[in-house]
């Protein structure tokens, strides 16, 4: 958001801020939340690395194409182990999964 348009909403009376502060989050649900975010994130990219669509990871792990729909998405419902276990399911390892909370990444999954 721009500055000028932000100064004109709080001289009207809004307060502008992020999800953080709207829902008053902890800084430990924060972290978790962008945790589970980046797992999310990062399954979806290393499924796409692999050139594999979401009914193939779903087979892979027993699971449905609109669930692993869901995982990619970070949606509410998906625990952060179920991630986990279809991350190291399609050959990720430990330090792959380090890297995808670091945010760096290598040239492809494998």
């Amino acid at each position: 958001m721009d500055k000028k348009k932000r100064r004109r909403l709080e001289r009207d009376g809004w307060v502008v801020g992020d999800s953080t502060t709207f829902l008053d989050l902890s800084v430990e649900e924060q972290r978790f939340i962008e945790t589970k975010l980046a797992l999310a994130a990062g399954l979806r990219r290393w499924r796409e690395r692999l050139g594999m669509t979401q009914t193939d990871v779903a087979k892979r792990c027993g699971s449905s194409q609109s669930r692993v729909a869901k995982m990619e998405a970070g949606d509410r419902s998906v625990s952060t182990d179920l991630l986990l276990r279809v991350l190291f399911s399609l050959g990720a390892k430990r330090q792959d999964v380090a890297r995808l909370l670091t945010g760096k990444s290598r040239s492809r999954a494998v």
